[in-house]
């Protein structure tokens, strides 16, 4: 199995048993002079450290890697798009709560590769289901200033029951500060003088999120 080319065992085994390299490769299509597409596609994650840096890398971080050029980049680039717009139209028919890794991963695929904290809300009806992605609030790139009220007044607008509330560290560590835990706790008050339940608040790093439901602190 070892020998076999990526898109064979793609088709013979599945999508699933692609290592990283492979499924890059596939993508890749083609490698540079002299030097093999595997090889390429294994030196791409070399020097990134994983699909996700190689997907949201700028195109002068790769000026080292011979063989990338504009169109490969704009393969790259169009791939991330699409796994974007793919969890966006999946999370519009799922329950948010239900299925909590289609929200992640939607979640992720906006704000994971943000240079800037963005703060952004998920308005959910009495099934939650999407109603409304909005990003809200953006700052710098350690900080974000949130007003509640202007939450609550877009989930008035929408008629939301819940919400999900998500922000990025663009440093990559998602452990949540002491601001974010005072700004949930904030939120969540107000919502709950409209009976507006605040259901989770996603802290998106590198690769890693924190969840608030998951620690308790909802």
């Amino acid at each position: 199995m070892e020998s076999m080319a990526p898109r064979e065992k793609l088709q013979l085994l599945g999508a699933e048993t692609l290592s990283d390299v492979e499924l890059l490769a596939i993508f890749l299509r083609t490698g540079s002079a002299g030097v093999n597409v595997m090889v390429l596609a294994q030196q791409m994650l070399q020097e990134f450290g994983s699909l996700y840096h190689i997907m949201t890398a700028s195109k002068a971080a790769f000026s080292g890697i011979k063989g990338v050029g504009d169109a490969k980049l704009a393969q790259l680039h169009a791939i991330a798009e699409l796994a974007k717009r793919f969890f966006a139209s999946q999370l519009a028919r799922e329950n948010a709560m239900e299925n909590p890794q289609v929200t992640r991963h939607y979640l992720q695929s906006l704000l994971a590769h943000q240079e800037r904290e963005i703060f952004m809300a998920l308005f959910l009806d009495n099934q939650h289901r999407v109603l409304l992605a909005q990003k809200m609030f953006s700052g710098s790139i350690n900080s974000v200033e949130v007003h509640p009220r202007e939450i609550v007044r877009e989930a008035l607008k929408v008629n939301a029951a819940a919400l999900i509330l998500a922000h990025n560290h663009p440093s990559g560590m998602s452990e949540p500060s002491k601001a974010d835990r005072e700004i949930t706790h904030k939120v969540s008050e107000a919502c709950g003088l409209l009976n507006i339940r605040l259901l989770d608040h996603l802290v998106i790093g590198h690769g890693e999120y924190v969840s608030f439901a998951e620690r308790g602190w909802l």
